[in-house]
């Protein structure tokens, strides 16, 4: 990952993957993980570009 700029569709695709997988595989929650995922990318982009740690948020899907 670039430390600034645009963050890629992949980029997003994979963070949400992984958020579906820590959250146990549940259906119908993509948009949520999709936002989640671009959330934290932009967090983590913005921290980086700042000099600050990256807090990245949580989600309960059960």
């Amino acid at each position: 990952m670039d430390t600034g700029g645009e963050i890629t569709l992949a980029q997003i695709r994979e963070r949400a993957y992984d958020i579906w997988e820590r959250n146990h595989r549940p259906e119908g929650f993509e948009i949520e993980f999709w936002l989640l995922a671009e959330r934290e990318l932009r967090a983590e982009r913005d921290a980086r570009c700042a000099g600050l740690p990256a807090e990245p948020d949580t989600v309960d899907a059960s």
